[in-house]
């Protein structure tokens, strides 16, 4: 029988890692600079993370087509050639910061921060901030010491998937016209992903910005260019042009754009579309040519290190901010930072990087090295986890004699003072930053089919209860559901909560101007609590309780109150909590207990005359609940811990344990309000 013949092999080159090493060094180094440099000096996002993805795209779609033009895509080596490379020295950072975080972190931090580690060892760090973004809960956890890895995670993932694109490519059309095919294939995952990452990033940047399918099309842009950068023969002249203006487009991006806030959608274009001007431009020859800068010795000696460099950067910059209690690094201080990142990028690079991945090439080792790195860093997180868990063990229960929170400041209460330095505050330090006050346990939650952007959550009772009433609004009416659960279980009350985070009950949007969302959310909302027609509706009655007295009560506030007084219902309106510029439980953690700056002086938070009083159009049968003499003593100061109990669990959140504690006088509060 004859042998049929094989199908013609394309014989296109594409754009090796050889050809175009210089460049490519130098745009790692380009990057890796601008964003440790970037996020050191000046706070901000450079877009830097963007080349690395443009330049990853190109290398691998160039090892890959090789493999393709040869046969078939070895699927299990390539793999095990990334696991050797990047596993161990992320393992390395990943144990150090462990480490380092026991000691440094404040508690408060350590749940976080375990939980993003444990992400970060699997490489799906990205997804955890993602998820993140969307519980307005999370979105008020401190930046982690690993989130950092949200990169490296996406980059990680592509590294998985791309393969089998490519495989099931050769599978499908075989080898003819093998580029021509994955051009196609290629330009329409751009296409795709991108015009995605647009309308996410229109619609919840947040999410869009740690998402990977938003970032698939830089990838893809990548692989375009060594599928056919070789093909473009430009003159010598506009390639050195083109050079220049790509490393100027990479510097200028970070200072002009707000990356953090804009990106990916049409904005990441910006970077990519300059490293790709870099990797056209090639090598010019030219003395004046941007590669000779980006091919000299020290880019591509900071191109090698650049995978550590910009592993360590960030977990040493925020303990730094950590150790010193500042927000940002100043020049002497930044400077620092960079000095003892390179120098634990050096050492990283020529005691873990290099040797690991030269010792361990035959596939088994580099998964067996991979398999052991992981599990280095998951016994240290089992190890902090376990130390979390006996500092969380407190034994005292919220109300017992020696933990009586808000109670603690009730005329007449006999029990310890407003903080004993003898008893532990509740909840433990080490539990504080998860102590939200959430629709959970018994709640039933649910998205409202007649109205889209609503979801509601009921806390119902058997039979027919006997009170309804209804929390709207953001975080800030969230957090006392604390008080409205046991309040409600004593009392039978169905209670309902439509709730939004940075979302306060309004005609307007309050806390992100103009916010499209927040606005359709509340205008769907006032027909949904009338048709509900509730006994009361529980909300917030001001807002912005910071130091200067600044302390208001929107008119579109007064508006949405009006709407349902019009339809009959009754609105609880409840006064703002102090917001800081500072969390008080880590000011006490620095300065002890009772130290006077971690809270806040009552006269210069709250006017004298609530900011309701007076706001014309406030309809008479708005009730009005003040508990700001629950939040701060009669000696004027509103601390940071009120009978043994963390008052905030954040910067401007009630702790959930702390609002338990307020039940009985919130009980009492509104049974008098409503004459129930």
């Amino acid at each position: 029988m004859t042998a049929m013949p094989a199908p013609p092999v394309s014989t296109t080159t594409v754009g090796s890692e050889r050809r175009y090493r210089p460049e490519l060094q130098g745009l790692r180094a380009l990057a890796v600079a601008l964003v440790v440099v970037y996020h050191v000096w000046f706070g901000r996002i450079s877009g830097g993370v963007d080349v690395f993805f443009l330049v990853s795209g190109f290398l691998i779609t160039g090892q890959l087509y090789r493999s393709a033009q040869r046969g078939a895509v070895p699927l299990s080596r390539n793999w095990g050639r990334q696991i050797a490379r990047l596993v161990p020295a992320a393992a390395v950072v990943l144990v150090a910061t462990v480490v380092a975080g026991l000691a440094i972190l404040p508690e408060a931090r350590w749940v976080q921060t375990v939980r993003e580690v444990v992400a970060s060892a699997f490489f799906l760090e990205n997804w955890r901030l993602a998820a993140d973004s969307v519980d307005y809960s999370a979105q008020h956890n401190t930046a982690s010491v690993v989130q950092h890895f949200w990169s490296l995670s996406i980059q990680v993932q592509f590294y998985v998937v791309w393969p089998l694109l490519f495989a099931g490519v050769v599978l499908v059309a075989g080898r003819a016209h093998l580029d021509r095919t994955l051009t196609r294939v290629i330009a329409a995952l751009f296409v795709a992903s991108l015009a995605y990452s647009v309308v996410l990033t229109a619609t919840d940047q947040p999410l869009a910005y740690f998402h990977s399918l938003t970032r698939v099309w830089e990838f893809a842009l990548g692989g375009l260019l060594a599928l056919w950068i070789d093909k473009v023969d430009l003159p010598a002249r506009f390639r050195v042009l083109l050079g220049w203006l790509g490393v100027i487009g990479l510097v200028a991006c970070g200072a002009v754009l707000q990356v953090g806030s804009v990106f990916p959608g049409f904005a990441a274009l910006w970077p990519t579309c300059a490293a790709a001007l870099v990797l056209l431009a090639g090598a010019t020859g030219s003395r004046r040519g941007a590669d000779r800068l980006l091919s000299s010795a020290p880019m591509r000696y900071l191109g090698d290190i650049s995978y550590s460099l910009y592993l360590w950067h960030w977990p040493v910059l925020l303990f730094y901010l950590v150790l010193t209690g500042e927000p940002s690094a100043d020049l002497e201080g930044g400077s620092s930072v960079i000095v003892l990142s390179v120098l634990l990028a050096v050492i990283t690079y020529h005691l873990v990087e290099e040797p690991m991945r030269l010792r361990h090439k035959s596939r088994r080792a580099q998964y067996r090295l991979g398999a052991l790195s992981v599990a280095v860093v998951l016994l240290a997180t089992a190890g902090w986890q376990a130390v979390s868990l006996v500092r969380a063990d407190h034994g005292a229960q919220i109300g017992d004699s020696t933990h009586p929170g808000a109670m603690a400041l009730v005329p007449g209460y006999t029990s310890v003072s407003a903080t004993d330095v003898a008893v532990d505050p509740l909840p433990p330090m080490v539990s504080l930053g998860e102590d939200w006050g959430r629709a959970s346990g018994p709640w039933t939650c649910r998205a409202d089919p007649a109205r889209p952007p609503l979801e509601s959550c009921t806390l119902a009772v058997d039979g027919t209860p006997e009170r309804r009433v209804v929390v709207v609004g953001d975080s800030h009416s969230q957090q006392y559901l604390g008080a409205l659960q046991p309040i409600a279980e004593r009392n039978r009350w169905e209670v309902t909560a439509f709730l939004k985070g940075a979302c306060p009950f309004s005609t307007a949007s309050e806390t992100e101007p103009d916010s499209a969302e927040c606005i359709a959310w509340n205008t769907a909302l006032v027909p949904a609590v009338i048709d509900l027609h509730p006994d009361a509706v529980f909300t917030m009655a001001s807002r912005e309780v910071r130091s200067g007295l600044t302390e208001s009560t929107p008119a579109g506030f007064v508006e949405a109150w009006t709407r349902l007084s019009d339809a009959g219902i009754a609105v609880l309106a409840v006064r703002d909590n102090p917001r800081f510029d500072f969390r008080p439980p880590d000011c006490v953690q620095e300065n002890g207990r009772g130290a006077p700056q971690c809270g806040a002086e009552r006269n210069a938070w709250y006017p004298e005359v609530p900011s309701w009083v007076g706001a014309p159009g406030v309809p008479s049968s708005v009730r009005f609940l003040d508990f700001s003499d629950l939040m701060c003593a009669p000696d004027g100061q509103c601390p940071a811990e009120i009978g043994n109990v963390w008052v905030y669990m954040d910067d401007n959140h009630l702790s959930a344990t702390f609002t338990a504690s307020m039940a009985p006088v919130v009980e009492q509060r509104i049974m008098s309000a409503m004459g129930w």
